[in-house]
Formats: structure tokens, C-alpha cells, sequence
């Protein structure tokens, strides 16, 4: 079943410290992880909230278990809205602090991770990634895509009305953010019947999925979804949305944001449609996001933040333009 990515823990006070290390300890121990494994996770975290409780005076952790069964990882997002770093890269030196400290901490987590990033901007605060993967990787296998979802419930829902499905097939890359209406079991149930007809569906053309997932999706409360499918070989993206699923491309020098039709999938869709057609040599990301993200986002926000990992700009995204009323994903592709 396809839901949440994240799970969301509030940090905000000392108090919260305590249950989400055993929230987090228990999620990789359910995963499989070894215990040498859950070791340097605990580790991770305890430096985590060290750091917030320190420098910061709130913040929160998001916490996932992802990737398929053989490179299965834990990602750990830490954000805050505390003072942040002018140079974030020297403080990752050990025995460079801020504060009366040993200046271990980022450079603790960094050694810790497999995989690490760091993003922080003076007067905005700091986003901390670190991926412990369950099964040592000797040498990564370089990837032509590189796809990092962020969904998350909204608060109080033990499951997402959002969420996020990639296929291959050949050469075509195909993807799917769905909004089932609403939030909770049933905004879930109408997300998850899309995803299974869009799994069955032997179409390339975004339009035509979108057409075949439609009739699929009569007896739930239906959806908004965007449906995208890259061609590796050509290097050419086909696009087609129905309802408020923002979808924008990021290059370099140039940004073009892709406009849905109206309407809702499973109730009613326009009667014509077309994909929009896209030469990716001239983007560097894809990015998607419901409507639980405001509309209205500017990457410019966040100098330099292109070149870091994708994890990282779709947590920016979320620290400063999610609505907390309702469930939310951010979804970044590395093209």
C-alpha cells in the first residue's frame, strides 16, 4: 500500500527527545536493520537533538524507512528555525562550535551516515540529512534519476491521502503524485485505487493513463493527480495533470511551471486532453507538489540549494510552505 513516506516528530522541547529516539529506534529495529546498524541510527539522532536543543528553539525530525528491499535505508530530515550558519561547510571541522562545545556533533553525524547533507542559511535555519542504509553498499550504482519523495500525513491522520508511485518500463521512467479529496482513510483508499490502475496501465501517454485510471476510480471519493513519464533515450518529458498537483521544472538558467486541466479524477475530467511535451536538456529537476504546499514558492530563497541533494530542497520547501492542515508532499527528480 502506498502512503506516507515520512513520519513527522516534533523536537521543539527536550521533552519530545525521548519518544522519538524510541519511535525512531523502533521503526529501523521493524525494518530489520542489525543492531550494529540501530547503534549508530541512536547515535545519529542523539546528536540531532543535542543540536536543537543547543542552537535552536524549536524543530522537528522526519524520519523514513525507504528505497527497495535490497538498498532499503533510513532517512533522517532534521530542520529547525533557529539562527543558522553563515558557512556550514567548516562546521562540519571537529572542534568548530559556536557554543562552549567539542564542535563534534555534524561531523559525528556525517562520519555516522552513509549519505550526508547539510543546508543552512543565516537568520532562516538548517536542514540536516543523513541515510543509514540497512545493508553496507560497497559502490552506489550511479542512477540516470534520482527520485526523493516527501510525504507526510497531516497531523492527528495515521495515514496519507497523499502519495507517490514510480514505475520503469524500458526506457520510460513513469510517476504519479495522487491527492486523494480530503485527508484520512478514505482520501487514502481513493489515492491507492489510482496507483493500482496506473501499476495495470499499458500506456505511455500521460493523458491516456490519466484517462485509463479515471473510470478505475468511480466508487471512491476520487482524486487530483499529475502523471509524468521521461524517456531516457530521447530525453523528452510528457506531462499531463488533473487538479492542483503544482508541477514546475528547474534548470540552470531557465523555470517553466506546468499548468493541470480542472477537474477531478474518478468524477470529471476534461473530454480533451494533451500531453505537454518537454526537452529535459534543459532542466535539471522536476518538482511536484499538492496542495498542502502553497502554491506560491520560490526557489531563489535558497541560494546554492540546487547543487545539494534533492531530499534537502524538497525539505526547504516544506519548512516554509507547507500547510499544516492537510496532508503534504514534495516530491524532487534529479533528471
Amino acid at each position: 500500500m502506498v502512503d506516507a513516506t515520512h513520519q513527522r516528530f516534533f523536537a521543539a522541547d527536550r521533552s519530545y527527545f525521548s519518544i522519538l529516539k524510541k519511535e525512531i529506534h523502533s521503526m529501523v529495529a521493524s525494518a530489520g536493520f542489525d543492531p550494529k546498524k540501530i547503534d549508530k541510527i541512536d547515535l545519529i539522532l542523539a546528536e540531532l537533538t543535542s543540536n536543537l536543543h543547543k542552537y535552536t528553539k524549536g524543530g522537528e525530525i522526519l524520519a523514513g524507512i525507504m528505497g527497495d528491499a535490497d538498498l532499503s535505508y533510513v532517512e533522517l530530515i532534521c530542520i529547525d528555525n533557529g539562527p543558522g550558519m553563515k558557512d556550514a561547510k567548516s562546521m562540519l571541522a571537529d572542534g568548530v562550535s559556536t557554543k562552549s562545545t567539542l564542535g563534534h556533533g555534524l561531523g559525528s553525524i556525517s562520519r555516522l551516515s552513509d549519505e550526508f547533507d547539510l543546508f543552512s542559511q543565516p537568520n532562516w535555519g538548517t536542514i540536516v540529512l543523513s541515510r543509514v542504509y540497512k545493508h553496507t553498499v560497497r559502490k552506489k550504482e550511479k542512477v540516470a534519476v534520482d527520485v526523493r519523495p516527501l510525504v507526510i500525513a497531516k497531523p492527528s491522520e495515521l495515514t496519507s491521502g497523499d502519495g507517490f508511485y514510480k514505475k520503469i518500463i524500458g526506457n520510460n521512467i513513469k510517476f504519479m503524485l495522487a491527492d486523494g479529496l480530503g485527508h484520512g482513510p478514505d482520501a487514502n483508499l481513493a489515492m491507492n485505487a489510482a496507483v493500482e490502475a496506473f501499476k495495470r496501465c499499458p500506456f505511455d501517454s500521460p493523458t491516456e493513463i490519466i484517462q485509463f485510471i479515471h473510470p478505475e476510480v468511480r466508487k471512491t471519493r476520487g482524486l487530483v493527480a499529475t502523471v509524468a513519464v521521461l524517456d531516457t533515450k530521447t530525453k523528452h518529458l510528457k506531462i499531463s495533470g488533473v487538479g492542483n498537483i503544482s508541477t514546475r521544472l528547474q534548470g540552470a538558467a531557465l523555470s517553466k511551471t506546468q499548468l493541470p486541466y480542472n477537474g477531478i479524477i474518478g468524477h470529471n475530467i476534461p473530454r480533451t486532453m494533451n500531453d505537454h511535451i518537454l526537452d529535459i536538456r534543459y532542466y535539471s529537476k522536476l518538482i511536484l507538489c499538492s496542495d498542502g504546499i502553497r502554491s506560491r514558492w520560490e526557489i531563489n530563497k535558497y541560494p546554492q540549494i540546487i547543487r545539494h541533494d534533492p531530499s534537502v530542497l524538497a525539505a526547504a520547501i516544506y519548512k516554509d510552505y507547507a500547510r499544516q492542515t492537510d496532508d503534504m508532499s514534495v516530491v524532487v527528480i534529479n533528471m
